[in-house]
């Protein structure tokens, strides 16, 4: 096996749990409202530093699709899966994009980008 070469993403990034490698932007996150079957889960336009499984058929929540488990490039432990086609016309806009599961990722979110980090009440002095 070759040399991994890892993407450093800059700014707002969800990371891998177990290894702390980048994986997507904040920027690039379609959906917070996705559910799996280890909970919750979020829906991205694009992912980095991933390995793409093999496709197989499986039947999710919103019905049949064609989905590729997503590995960590890094540590190798599952993070998701990539939609790679929706058998239902309503489910279409998923095709091409990425599931990571809430509970296998951190989001990387420093302080510096949450202004009021602590906001004070009225009650509280200056």
């Amino acid at each position: 096996m070759g040399r991994i070469f890892v993407i450093e993403l800059e700014g707002r990034t969800y990371k891998c749990k177990f290894c702390k490698t980048h994986l997507a932007l904040a920027d690039d996150l379609v959906s917070r409202t996705f559910h799996c079957r280890r909970g919750k889960a979020y829906l991205f336009k694009n992912t980095v530093n991933i390995i793409l499984g093999a496709s197989e058929e499986r039947v999710m929540l919103s019905g049949m699709h064609t989905v590729a488990d997503i590995f960590c490039c890094s540590c190798g432990q599952i993070v998701g899966w990539k939609y790679e086609s929706a058998h239902e016309k309503s489910q279409k806009y998923k095709e091409g994009k990425f599931v990571l599961e809430r509970g296998r990722i951190n989001d990387g979110f420093d302080a510096e980008f949450y202004i009021d980090a602590h906001p004070m009440s009225d009650t509280e002095d200056v």
